[in-house]
């Protein structure tokens, strides 16, 4: 299997391109930052309940709040990779990124089915909710880390590529 490491750049010229053409581009980049803020507001309201017991009923519509912005920027973020990659999901670029994503989708959807069931309590709803955001801090973090590469290579792949050009 090929892996981000066997690649010389994240991207080839190509999917730069399609990258850079796609509207999931833009609504990634919309997305994400507005599930980050979701997310802090959650996790401050998930922590209160933890520590008071109070204020349950608003920690827990955080956390579906939460999990209806990751579901739209999952849903977005594959429809992103089909387009630019070809593949829906574990594309070679982004295939550790996707795995992780996995864990965060299912500790997400665990809490809202805990929720939805009754399964937990308010303190076993709230540590699984921290549990989930714990996974997703992990991932927005490869995903930024990412996003830090892609844009170290550009110069140097678009010099590499003008360079080639010339040469031809």
């Amino acid at each position: 299997m090929a892996t981000s490491t066997d690649r010389p750049f994240l991207y080839s010229e190509a999917e730069r391109r399609r990258r850079d053409a796609s509207p999931w581009t833009l609504v990634q980049g919309v997305l994400a930052p507005v599930q980050f803020a979701i997310f802090l507001v959650s996790l401050a309201l998930v922590l209160r309940t933890l520590s008071t017991g109070e204020g349950a009923a608003l920690a827990n519509a955080s956390v579906v709040a939460k999990t209806l912005a990751l579901y739209a920027i999952l849903v977005t973020g594959s429809l992103w990779e089909k387009a630019v990659f070809g593949r829906y999901l574990f594309a070679p670029a982004f295939y550790w990124e996707d795995v992780v994503s996995m864990l965060v989708l299912a500790l997400h959807t665990a809490y809202l089915a805990a929720l939805a069931t009754g399964a937990l309590g308010t303190s076993g709803l709230m540590l699984l909710a921290l549990a989930a955001y714990a996974t997703y801090v992990v991932n927005a973090g490869q995903f930024l880390l990412k996003l830090r590469t892609a844009r170290l290579q550009a110069p140097v792949q678009g010099r590499l590529s003008s360079a080639m050009e010339a040469a031809r």
